[in-house]
């Protein structure tokens, strides 16, 4: 039997290991690619439509010209609108699985339930807020029913993103509350939830990330094929960013000539998406050091 060489066995390792994290490397610059590729492609075919009238002014015979202004503002309505519904229920909801529920049977079948709701294709949610908030509760195609279906949506990602954020501190704190007379609410409120809301703020992110690029919910709960005004109460239609690159891309008797729309659309979009995400990182960068400080 030959002896074992422990240099051998060591340069084997090294090997291995250089061989594994240069796969993980070339994967990883591979992404920042294939980020970097989309985003000059949609720059480049985009830029050209990007006028501050093409911001600010609103569309003209039948969205070939003109500006997009209404469809920002729904857009930006529709986010707000499914934030302020699926951010508080999100939290509130992680807040009670993590908190309250012991491990058991119950708490396994709520788990369960939300990883499938966060599977559910969004046109299902769609179908679903229609027959719901559109019919049902008599919302109409509205401001409140597509926000309530986005807001559905978003939900899984904010109950998740919650969980873990509240998994992740130590318990330690929790039990020197506890220890100094606090109530189990009182050490939320004042323990638990400050420090994992920096990690929190990150389900806002994934959600803002989401439902401002979905169009199937829209579509069947308040997005208006050309609608050239601002809307005036929450049970009015609105444009939409996502359903208007939709449909100037694919509708319409000169598709070619309103392409450049589209892509200034799709551009304004990616934009507007990347504005709320360094808002809702500042954010969380805040708190962040307002709970190191502390």
């Amino acid at each position: 039997m030959k002896p074992i060489d422990p240099d051998k066995i060591t340069k084997n390792k090294k090997r291995n290991q250089s061989i594994v994290f240069g796969l993980f490397t070339i994967m990883s610059y591979g992404v920042v690619a294939i980020l970097f590729v989309i985003l000059s492609f949609i720059i480049f075919k985009g830029f050209s439509a990007i006028s501050w009238g093409f911001i600010t002014q609103m569309p003209e015979d039948g969205m070939t010209k003109g500006g997009i202004y209404p469809a920002i503002i729904g857009t930006l309505s529709l986010v707000l609108g499914s934030m302020i519904f699926a951010f508080p229920v999100g939290v509130l909801a992680a807040i009670y699985m993590n908190e309250y529920v012991k491990d058991g049977i119950v708490k396994k079948i709520i788990k369960q339930m939300t990883n499938n709701l966060a599977g559910i294709p969004s046109i299902v949610f769609g179908l679903f807020g229609m027959a719901l908030f559109v019919n049902n509760l008599k919302f109409g195609e509205s401001i409140l029913a597509g926000s309530l279906t986005l807001g559905l949506l978003a939900l899984p990602v904010v109950i998740r993103t919650t969980e873990e954020s509240l998994k992740s501190v130590d318990n330690t704190f929790r039990h020197a509350s506890l220890a100094l007379g606090a109530s189990k609410l009182e050490t939320i409120r004042r323990v638990t939830l400050p420090i994992a809301f920096p990690n929190i703020i990150t389900g806002l992110i994934l959600s803002v990330g989401r439902v401002s690029g979905e169009t199937a919910p829209i579509l069947f709960t308040v997005a208006a094929y050309f609608l050239p005004k601002l809307p005036t109460s929450i049970f009015d239609q609105v444009m939409a960013l996502p359903y208007h690159l939709y449909v100037i891309s694919t509708s319409g008797t000169n598709i070619e000539a309103s392409r450049p729309i589209a892509y200034g659309t799709a551009l304004v979009l990616i934009v507007i998406v990347l504005i709320v995400n360094l808002l809702a990182n500042g954010l969380r960068k805040y708190f962040g050091n307002k709970v190191k400080m502390n």
